[in-house]
């Protein structure tokens, strides 16, 4: 893992993840305003759209985020797809456990790429089987806001442990304002959410509360 990856935020990161079917607004609306008001990431995720479709879903988000942003350090970060992450232009690929590995990921995408996976078990998070990641992604911390889960919260404490082990921690699940402070102080390297902002009546809003309570971690 080279840590110098993630040196570009070295405030909390905020990952904003979506899909197409997320929320009840338009899309670029939400992730404009999450952008202007302090997301880092966006992640972009959605399994049921074919290549063509899914690269025509995410341009004028990807495009919404960076000219919302403008020159702070931002990253487009695809779900799954290496392929797409290249055709996209993308900054990294976030991987689950059913497609390519961290390592061939690494190889693809080249040696700048953000690689993140999928865990939800704290001896997932090791270097060793994770080879060529950056980051893990953690879940769920508490019950998911936009989707139920099968899987039993790990609560803070839970957090806790998977945050002493030798991968960058971006917690997911139930993270909100009221949390989001708490999960930080954890050890998370940061957080993703889709509910508490793509719900919201005031997205920007939303945003600001969370960008400020992660600083204040």
């Amino acid at each position: 893992m080279s840590p110098q990856r993630l040196d570009r935020w070295p405030r909390p990161i905020l990952a904003l993840v979506v899909g197409a079917d997320t929320g009840r607004r338009p899309l670029e609306e939400v992730v404009s305003a999450a952008f202007a008001a302090g997301v880092d990431w966006l992640q972009l995720r959605d399994r049921r759209l074919e290549s063509d479709a899914f690269v025509a879903w995410a341009r004028p988000l990807i495009a919404a985020a960076q000219t919302a942003a403008g020159k702070r350090p931002t990253a487009v970060i695809i779900n799954r797809r290496a392929d797409l992450a290249k055709v996209l232009a993308a900054d990294g690929v976030h991987l689950g456990f059913d497609g390519v590995g961290s390592e061939d990921a690494r190889e693809f995408l080249g040696n700048a790429a953000l690689v993140g996976v999928s865990t939800h078990y704290k001896d997932e998070i090791d270097a060793s089987h994770h080879r060529g990641a950056d980051y893990v992604h953690f879940a769920p911390i508490f019950e998911p806001l936009s989707k139920p889960s099968d899987r039993e919260p790990v609560g803070l404490e839970g957090l806790t442990v998977a945050c002493r082990r030798d991968l960058p921690v971006i917690a997911q699940g139930g993270i909100a304002v009221s949390n989001a402070t708490s999960v930080v102080a954890a050890g998370a390297r940061g957080i993703a959410i889709t509910g508490a902002i793509v719900e919201a009546a005031d997205p920007g809003a939303v945003t600001e509360e969370l960008r400020a309570a992660l600083d204040a971690a």
